[in-house]
């Protein structure tokens, strides 16, 4: 089959396609890019599409693959994972408006011991902490991302050390 051919056949789809993707998200937006990705991943896989065997079915796996995929990804990143040892994180009130004067003591103590720390470890943890990723860390400082790691768990453990009166 030819890639014309091919792309024709897969836009003849998508119709029934839509219904699919509309099925899965109940949202008329999400399932019109769903739609999209799937068409795009398709004729972009052209070549490992065997040629007489159902292509309504493989763009329906195509399709599921990329919702649950989509899904999963989404509740990665809407999950909370709290290693403290007392869940602090999970047990802080989620209340930000006001600020308790301990509170501000305690920051500006820490502040002032993350200073103490040495470059190699205050550096990359300074740096992960203002919200930069361990790959972007790794390369700013030339460093392999197992040693910024490393680091940045050492750091943790000096401040834990250092403030063992803080809670």
């Amino acid at each position: 089959m030819s890639s014309v051919e091919f792309n024709a056949q897969v836009l003849s789809l998508s119709k029934p396609l839509r219904y699919f993707a509309l099925n899965l998200t109940s949202n008329d937006e999400e399932a019109k890019d769903l739609l999209q990705e799937t068409l795009l991943k398709a004729i972009s896989n052209r070549h490992r599409f065997v040629d007489k065997t159902n292509l309504k079915a493989w763009l329906y796996t195509i399709m599921k693959n990329i919702f649950i995929n989509n899904y999963r990804r989404s509740v990665k990143t809407n999950t909370i994972v709290d290693q403290t040892k007392d869940l602090y994180f999970l047990n802080i009130p989620q209340q930000g408006e006001f600020v308790a004067p301990e509170s501000k003591y305690s920051e500006r103590e820490i502040l002032k011991k993350i200073e103490v720390l040495q470059d190699e470890y205050k550096i990359p943890f300074t740096m992960y902490f203002d919200g930069y990723k361990y790959k972007e860390i790794a390369d700013y400082l030339d460093l392999p991302i197992g040693t910024v790691k490393s680091r940045i768990f050492l750091a943790r453990r000096q401040l834990m050390t250092m403030l063992k009166g803080y809670r």
